[in-house]
């Protein structure tokens, strides 16, 4: 059975269950939401009526579809489904709305692969094996980052990569909304962070070393009404929109936009190459937390979920070290030095959101002995002996490992079994502290994807294997496996319209990577 992420339990059954036009879908009243979707997503293919029973009857029911919350003490843990199939009935089970989203979802890579496409198929016999399935996840954050600073995604594709999320189980959409090329949410307080800060002159091509230049405006923004419509396709699919607002750094389309909120105030451009920028929001001057206040208080209303990102990562001190403002602030403050001076700058964000109710998180940069110990820290660079210490005093911690689940970077730097092979709880942490992990999340930057085939060719298939990792228990992970229900479900993602890598490119042998590796840039400081 070609399911991803692999079950925790599948226990084989005698026969099928045949779906047809006499099917009917029923549910009780608190799960009848899921009724509905599921409703809609099997039409489509099937042409079926399927109606729905706002009532759940006996075992006897034949050629039902049924939902059915149930109490904790059917022993199905948060998230997690049990789904019976036998020739007469199918059953999913789940305490919450989300656990019967979730067994839906590996039915549906039970049926026939033409059930993924948007038109109905009169040949086809909608057949799915008697089977018993008790699943639940590891992590209860499986993520996915979309940088949409660098190049602007349409709402389109958007909605497309929510769609796969909802598929392999993922729950939280990580949307890195600015960059230093380009401010990408409408702030209806600042308009010209979208008039001037959206835009862009020209965008490098070729890699980091390159010279060239594409000779063509990039822009895009999303409007508050196109936030709230993602936020709620989302939702459809139980996945929490996590907003990031980059801050101190990586601020550079902000500050084209309005510059006093820089140490020079001087005017800038939104910038075409990429890379790392010296300037940055100015810590000193008290207009720059009453920005980012406003700005959060218009995000508020936008991302109803618990957690917001502010970023923190690559933020040079050269401007904070020659700004009168910034070294007032360091005196005032009773800070050590820079390095204090992003702590406070930080902590004051983090403080001000925690008070409007969210949790906050950072890139790992932002750990600092000082912060504010409610933060999760999002771990994507440097080595666990950094990180270890945060654990065991209680911090929160996503993983991003650099290395292995970075979707930029190609498959001589990352192959997929690289990806697969990640552990997301370090060796060395005692079992006590496990739960302080709380999940994965792969991000993509989007400096070199200028389009829709090199964004799937990048995430793809590299994502389903993070979905696993995040939902599948360690013991039950295998490669070889993962690689033969992976081959399966390719079928299934072109008639999604996606086009992943090819399978035979994604795995390349250790000569080539060896030979490959100079094709790999560094990080400019610009």
């Amino acid at each position: 059975m070609n399911i991803i992420p692999k079950p925790a339990s599948i226990t084989e059954g005698v026969g099928e269950f045949h779906l047809t036009d006499q099917t009917v879908i029923s549910s009780d009243e608190d799960a009848k939401s899921i009724a509905l979707w599921v409703q809609k997503f099997l039409q489509k293919s099937s042409g079926f009526p399927l109606p729905i029973e706002n009532t759940v009857k006996d075992d006897s029911e034949e050629n039902h579809l049924t939902f059915l919350l149930v109490s904790n003490s059917e022993n199905i843990k948060p998230e997690g489904y049990k789904l019976r199939i036998n020739p007469s009935r199918i059953l999913i089970q789940g305490i919450d709305l989300a656990g019967l989203f979730y067994g839906f979802q590996t039915l549906r890579q039970l049926l026939p692969k033409e059930i993924e496409q948007n038109e109905s198929k009169n040949d086809i016999k909608w057949k799915i094996p008697c089977v018993l399935i008790e699943d639940s996840p590891r992590f209860s954050w499986r993520g996915f980052m979309l940088d949409v600073g660098r190049h602007f995604q349409p709402i389109a594709q958007i909605k497309k990569m929510l769609d796969q999320m909802a598929l392999f189980k993922m729950n939280r959409f990580h949307f890195h909304l600015t960059e230093d090329q380009g401010w990408r949410i409408q702030i209806n307080k600042y308009p010209k962070l979208t008039e001037i800060g959206s835009k862009r002159n020209n965008t490098k091509i070729g890699g980091w070393f390159s010279k060239q230049y594409r000779g063509q405006p990039h822009e895009g923004y999303y409007t508050q009404g196109e936030i709230q419509e993602i936020v709620r396709y989302a939702k459809e699919r139980f996945i929490e929109v996590i907003p990031e607002i980059e801050l101190p750094g990586h601020s550079r389309a902000a500050l084209a936009a309005y510059p006093k909120l820089g140490c020079l105030g001087t005017q800038m451009e939104v910038p075409a190459k990429f890379g790392i920028f010296h300037d940055i929001y100015c810590a000193g001057k008290e207009e720059t937390f009453s920005f980012l206040q406003d700005v959060f208080d218009e995000l508020l209303n936008l991302f109803p979920g618990t957690y917001i990102h502010i970023g923190g990562d690559e933020a040079p001190k050269k401007r904070w070290k020659s700004c009168p403002h910034c070294q007032q602030r360091i005196v005032e403050e009773n800070l050590d030095d820079e390095k204090d001076l992003q702590t406070y700058f930080v902590n004051r964000m983090i403080d001000y959101l925690t008070s409007k109710g969210k949790k906050v998180i950072g890139w790992n940069e932002i750990l600092h002995p000082n912060l504010n110990p409610e933060a999760v820290g999002q771990w994507w660079i440097g080595g666990k002996k950094k990180i270890l210490p945060h654990l065991r005093q209680g911090r929160k911690i996503i993983v991003s490992k650099l290395t292995q689940v970075y979707l930029d970077y190609n498959y001589v730097m990352t192959p997929l079994r690289k990806t697969y092979a990640l552990e997301p709880i370090p060796s060395e942490l005692e079992p006590k502290f496990h739960s302080n992990i709380l999940g994965v999340e792969t991000p993509l930057w989007t400096e070199w994807v200028p389009n829709k085939l090199r964004f799937e060719w990048q995430v793809f298939p590299r994502i389903i294997a993070v979905a696993e990792t995040a939902w599948t228990q360690k013991e039950d992970k295998d490669f070889q496996s993962f690689m033969i229900r992976l081959t399966s479900i390719y079928h299934r993602l072109t008639l999604m319209g996606i086009e992943p890598a090819p399978l035979k490119d994604v795995n390349p042998k250790r000569i080539k990577r060896f030979l490959k590796m100079h094709s790999i840039g560094k990080w400019p400081l610009v």
